[in-house]
């Protein structure tokens, strides 16, 4: 597994553990710090950064999602399909640091790894919208 797909899916971790059971960043963060994942110090920084950077922008994030959304109030959304969507919107939109193409087929492989049968072409519906909407695609 590649250092910044670890730090992806760490970051669908804590993400998620915000999202469920209300954890603080802080300590989300110092928790993988403590972990295996944070000896490696540039996919630990990368899982930061977007980590940092979803829950700094997540209402922004938010109503992007829910601008393509038209069907799906983000709150019923699966948590694990809200969690990759913020993260990759995020990674997408604000952080711009990997082609859009890369960070939705990574989305699309989380969605099909952690969540329902139908994620995987859902996340792929919402996040090409996304694309096409705000012209990220070339």
């Amino acid at each position: 597994m590649s250092k910044r797909r670890l730090a992806r899916e760490n970051c669908l971790q804590s993400l998620y553990e915000i999202d469920i059971a209300h954890f603080d960043a802080e300590s989300v963060i110092e928790s993988f710090a403590r972990h295996d994942a944070s000896k490696d110090e540039s996919g630990f920084a990368f899982y930061k950064e977007l980590f940092s950077s979803t829950i700094n922008h997540i209402e922004q994030i938010d109503e992007i999602i829910s601008g393509v959304s038209k069907n799906w109030d983000i709150e019923r959304m699966p948590a694990v399909d809200r969690s990759i969507l913020r993260m990759a919107v995020c990674e997408m939109m604000i952080l711009a640091s990997a082609p859009v193409a890369v960070v939705i087929d990574e989305a699309i492989e989380m969605a099909k790894k952690y969540s329902t049968d139908n994620s995987g072409r859902f996340v792929n519906g919402v996040l090409d919208n996304i694309a096409r909407h705000h012209k990220l695609l070339k």
